[in-house]
């Protein structure tokens, strides 16, 4: 053999494909190092083993501009009996669902004779006020401890991952929708393509799909990166939304701006045969993420030095707190806060405790921080000098709940957009 032949080939980086159209994906939105799955709460017992860690690490794709993370882990490996995500231990999550149910059943003339479908029903939260109605429901939910809750409230509920084939079965079971329901779940999923794909299959010819989900323009706006995790693959404008839709024959007719998660967008969307006249605020929509510059590479850069400097940030005033004899404890065991922590390198040397309403998070290990989960009464019991809110989103609820921490000279801080005090 010759030195050419024996010559070993040079190492390759791995090309990562869009999740979306294919595309090579090259450009970094924002790398945020090795983390832990961020709803992997670490029991007690196991406080001194090690945890996987995985790459964070979002890239927006040049061709179709959907943001995605690397899929490095499989969503079994997430929603399994141990997912600890619950959606009832928020009043304020649980009234805008009560209203959506409302305004639903009103807008379309649901009733007995409807079906209405939930793709990540979880604890049956939203699907409850539709079963108060008189309108039959069914839940679509993997995780068993969440399905196992809906039950208990009255919502059947198929223990199954959402995409074409469960569409094609649970409409052969009498399932086609009147109404076909997700809330922030199209991030969570890993192929899309098939996701959407299983749409038009579960709808009947006059059905209305909504979709809620974070929008894109925010969480760059408000440099909203502890929402991103494993668990959420994509992170979605319209403009990407549409695209996907398009592919897979469904239409936009409406779309609305919510204030839910930091800014999310309620997208209504039909088959074409139900003929639905498009709304002007779809229009309005785009042109938002256009002036963005959602439409092109430039306006996804310079979002990582803006996430350098809320860490610089929440760094300094841990530092000097801890210098001053402060005690900081935290508010809400949330994947998001999660992100932040670790992102941080914060542990519980830094801060003490976090407090949370769910009995199922209570007594376990936040992953990567390992700071101890407590009690909400644990607040009042310590009396914490900070007590610094993870779900910035549900601010004013997790400040309402904890005025006695104020009356006592306690501070809230929250770190996202910027480091506030107050």
């Amino acid at each position: 053999m010759s030195d050419l032949e024996t010559a070993e080939a040079p190492a390759t980086a791995v090309v990562h494909q869009c999740q979306g159209c294919g595309a090579p994906l090259e450009r970094t939105f924002i790398d945020l190092g090795l983390q832990p799955l961020a709803n992997s709460y670490i029991p007690p017992e196991r406080a001194n083993e090690p945890e996987p860690v995985f790459p964070l690490h979002a890239r927006v794709c040049d061709n179709c501009l959907l943001v995605q993370v690397d899929a490095v882990t499989p969503p079994e490996t997430i929603f399994n009996e141990g997912y600890a995500y619950y959606s009832s231990y928020s009043d304020t999550w649980l009234d805008h669902c009560r209203r959506y149910a409302d305004a639903m059943t009103e807008r379309f003339g649901l009733g007995p004779d409807s079906r209405v479908v939930e793709i990540a029903s979880n604890d049956g939260y939203m699907l409850q006020y539709f079963v108060a109605k008189g309108v039959p429901v069914l839940g679509i939910e993997p995780a068993e401890g969440a399905a196992a809750i809906a039950e208990s409230k009255g919502v059947a509920t198929r223990r199954a991952f959402f995409g074409l084939d469960t569409a094609r079965r649970l409409a052969g079971d009498g399932w086609s929708a009147d109404l076909l329901a997700a809330k922030n779940v199209l991030a969570h999923v890993p192929d899309i393509n098939d996701f959407v794909a299983g749409i038009p299959a579960l709808l009947k010819p006059d059905g209305v799909f909504t979709v809620e989900f974070p929008h894109l323009l925010n969480l760059i706006r408000e440099t909203q990166f502890d929402t991103i995790y494993h668990e959420h693959y994509t992170y979605l404008s319209l403009l990407a939304v549409q695209r996907i839709f398009e592919r897979h024959g469904l239409v936009i007719f409406d779309v609305e701006q919510l204030p839910t998660h930091g800014g999310s967008l309620r997208v209504f969307a039909s088959r074409p045969e139900r003929g639905s006249e498009v709304s002007e605020r779809v229009g309005e929509v785009l042109e938002l993420e256009r002036s963005a510059k959602l439409d092109r590479a430039e306006g996804y850069a310079g979002f990582e030095e803006k996430v350098r400097k809320v860490r610089a940030d929440l760094l300094e005033f841990v530092a000097v707190a801890r210098a001053e004899g402060k005690s900081i404890a935290a508010y809400g065991a949330a994947a998001k806060g999660n992100t932040l922590l670790n992102y941080c390198g914060l542990t519980s040397d830094d801060i003490a405790f976090v407090v949370d309403r769910n009995p199922a998070k209570q007594g376990t290990l936040l992953p990567g921080s390992r700071i101890r989960v407590r009690e909400p009464e644990a607040v009042e019991q310590e009396s914490p000098d900070y007590l610094l809110i993870l779900p910035w989103n549900l601010r004013d609820e997790i400040v309402a709940r904890n005025e006695q921490l104020r009356e006592r000279g306690g501070k809230f801080v929250t770190a996202i957009p910027r480091l506030a005090i107050f």
